[in-house]
C-alpha cells in the first residue's frame, strides 16, 4: 500500500539516538511523536546475508524517519496484511516508534511489538499493529521488523563453521534481540524506561516472544511479557537444519556458501518458492541453548509477568477432516486416522453428538492441535516455574459481518472469487486466528472491512485496557474493568473470557491439554 501523504497536522522533532540525529513528526492532534524506519541494525546483505544483525553505522547530519522502511522480502501469503512499507527488500532491518512523552526524561512503560505471518510474511508497518492508540494510553510503543523465511531462518552447515558460536539459523530471532537492545540503548530519548519492556507479538509475533522469554540473550532485556495464541515448543536440532539447507543448495545448484550468497535476492527468492522449502526456528546452541521445555523447567526463563491466551476459532473444523464431509462417522473415523489406540481418550474429550456438538468438538480439536496446546504448555510451563504472575485469557468475540460495499467492491474487482457452484463456507461461529489483534491494540477503525458495531468498540477498549494496564504494571486489573485473577497452578485455573460480557471464570477444559501435553512429551 503506498505511505500516507505528507501529515498536514504535524511538525518535525528531532531526537539524538547513539547512531545520529533522526527526525520524525509531531502530530499536533493527538500529541503523539512517530519516527518510522529508525535503522536497528546494518543492512543484511551481501556478505551480512544470514549473519547475526550487526550494530548499525553512525551517521551525519539528520535522518529522516517519516515513513516506513522497506518490509523483508516475503511471499503474498495472507490476504489480510495491510502493509505501509517502502517496498520490499534484504534491507529491511527497521523499528517505528510511536511517543506520548512531553520531554525525554518522562520514564514511560514500553511495549514492543513483534508481527505474526507464520516466519514466513508479515512487517511492523501493518495498519493491524499501529502504535498510536496504544502510545495515546500512555505507553511508548514499538513495532520492530525482522528476517523471515529463508533470508531469516536458513541453516548450512558453513555457515555454522564461520559463525562465532558455531551454529546458524535463527537470524530472524537474533534480529528482534538486536533490536531489544537497541530499544535498551535508545528508548529513553523517546522518554520511555528500559526498565520497563514489555514484550507482546501474535501467532509467529507470539512464538518470537515465548523464544525472547526463553533465550539468554534476551531474557534480561525484558520486564513483561504477552503472548497472543502462540509458543515456540519445538526447534529443529541444528544437524538437521544443516542438513535441510544442503539440500537446499544442491537442488538449487549451489556449490558452496559463497554461491548461495552471490545469488541476487530475485534468484534467491526465486529457488526458494520452486522448492516451496520451509525453514523454522534451529535448536543453535547460542539462542537456544536447550529446548524451550528445558530452559523453563530448569527455571533459567525470564521471570516476569506473563499475560497469555488463544482465541475459540483458531482452526476451523474443515483442516481437521481433510476433505471429508463433517457428520459423527466421519469425525471419529478421522480421530481414530490421528490417535489410533489414543481415539476413545480424545472422542471422550472432543465427543461426537448432535451435529452442532460435533462441529464445535472438530473445531476445538482442530484449534488446540494448531496453537491452543503450544500457547497453553507455555502458560503451564511459566506457573509451574516461576514466581510471576500468569494472566491467561480466552479471546470470543466473533468479527461482525462484511461491509456490503466492501464485499460488493471486492467481487467487482476480482478480489473476492466467487463461484456459484461451489458450496458456502461457512462464517465462522467464534474468533478466527489473529481476529483479537485490532481489538487490542485499539486500531479496529484501521480495517475497513469489516462492520463493526458498538459491542466490539466496547470490546476492544476493554481488550485495550487490560493490555495497557499490563504493559504498565504487570497486572492487567484496573478501573472499571471485571476482575482477572492470575492463574494458579490448580486444575482449574481461572481463565478471563472476553466478548461483549468479559468474565473470569474457572477453565472446564483443561483435561484436553493434560492429554495433548502427554501426547506431545512421548513423541
Amino acid at each position: 500500500m503506498a505511505q500516507h501523504a505528507e501529515n498536514a497536522y504535524a511538525f518535525p522533532v528531532q531526537i539524538n539516538v547513539e547512531q545520529g540525529i533522526i527526525e520524525g513528526e509531531f502530530d499536533v492532534r493527538n500529541n503523539i511523536q512517530s519516527y518510522k524506519g529508525i535503522p536497528f541494525a546494518k543492512p543484511p546483505v551481501g556478505e551480512l546475508r544470514w549473519k547475526a544483525p550487526q550494530a548499525p553505522d553512525k551517521w551525519s547530519g539528520v535522518r529522516q524517519t517519516k515513513k516506513f522502511g522497506p518490509r523483508a522480502v516475503q511471499p503474498a501469503l495472507f490476504g489480510d496484511m495491510g502493509f505501509r512499507s517502502d517496498g520490499m527488500s534484504e534491507d529491511c532491518l527497521y523499528l517505528n516508534v510511536w511517543s506520548p512523552a512531553k520531554s525525554n526524561d518522562e520514564k514511560l512503560p514500553v511495549l514492543v511489538y513483534f508481527y505474526g505471518g507464520g516466519f514466513a510474511a508479515g512487517d511492523g508497518s501493518e495498519y493491524r499493529y499501529d502504535g498510536e492508540n496504544m502510545a495515546k494510553k500512555g505507553i511508548v510503543t514499538v513495532t520492530v521488523n525482522y528476517r523471515l523465511n529463508i533470508f531469516g531462518f536458513f541453516s548450512h552447515p558453513e555457515l555454522s563453521k564461520e559463525s562465532p558460536y558455531k551454529g546458524s539459523g535463527n537470524y530472524g530471532l537474533l534480529d528482534q534481540n538486536a533490536a531489544l537492545k537497541w530499544v535498551q540503548a535508545n528508548i529513553a530519548k523517546f522518554g520511555g524506561d528500559p526498565k520497563r519492556v514489555t514484550i507482546a507479538g501474535e501467532s509467529a509475533g507470539s512464538a518470537s516472544v515465548s523464544a525472547q522469554m526463553a533465550s539468554p540473550l534476551s531474557k534480561n532485556l525484558i520486564a513483561g511479557a504477552i503472548g497472543e495464541s502462540g509458543s515456540l515448543l519445538t526447534a529443529t536440532p541444528l544437524a538437521d537444519a544443516e542438513k535441510l539447507g544442503v539440500d537446499f543448495a544442491t537442488k538449487a545448484g549451489a556449490k558452496s556458501l559463497k554461491d548461495l550468497r552471490a545469488l541476487s535476492t530475485f534468484e534467491l527468492y526465486q529457488k526458494y518458492r520452486a522448492q516451496n522449502a520451509g525453514f523454522r526456528t534451529t535448536l543453535d546452541g547460542y539462542f537456544f541453548p536447550k529446548t524451550f521445555t528445558e530452559i523453563f523447567e530448569s527455571k533459567q526463563q525470564a521471570m516476569v509477568p506473563l499475560m497469555l491466551g488463544w482465541n475459540s476459532e483458531e482452526m476451523n473444523y474443515r483442516a481437521l477432516m481433510a476433505g471429508k464431509e463433517l457428520n459423527n462417522e466421519n469425525y471419529t473415523q478421522r480421530v481414530k486416522e490421528l490417535y489410533s489406540a489414543k481415539a476413545d481418550e480424545v472422542l471422550k474429550l472432543y465427543p461426537a453428538g448432535a451435529p452442532e456438538v460435533t462441529e464445535q468438538s472438530a473445531t476445538d480439536l482442530a484449534g488446540d492441535r494448531f496453537i491452543g496446546f503450544s500457547t497453553w504448555k507455555w502458560f503451564d510451563l511459566h506457573r509451574k516455574n516461576s514466581e510471576q504472575p500468569v494472566y491467561r485469557y480466552f479471546y470470543a468475540q466473533p468479527r461482525p459481518d462484511m461491509r456490503e460495499s466492501d464485499l460488493e467492491a471486492g467481487l467487482a474487482g476480482g478480489v473476492i472469487k466467487k463461484d456459484k457452484n461451489a458450496p458456502k463456507a461457512p462464517k465462522p461461529k467464534g474468533a478466527v486466528h489473529s481476529a483479537e489483534i485490532e481489538y487490542a491494540m485499539g486500531n479496529l477503525a484501521t480495517n475497513k472491512v469489516y462492520a463493526w458495531t458498538e459491542d466490539d468498540y466496547k470490546v476492544s477498549e476493554t481488550m485495550m485496557n487490560y493490555f495497557a494496564n499490563f504493559i504498565k504494571t504487570g497486572n492487567p486489573n484496573g478501573e472499571k474493568l471485571p476482575n482477572w485473577p492470575a492463574a494458579k497452578n490448580e486444575e482449574k485455573p481461572e481463565v478471563l473470557i472476553i466478548n461483549a460480557n468479559t468474565k473470569a471464570v474457572r477453565s472446564e477444559n483443561e483435561a484436553r491439554y493434560f492429554f495433548l501435553d502427554k501426547d506431545f512429551m512421548k513423541k
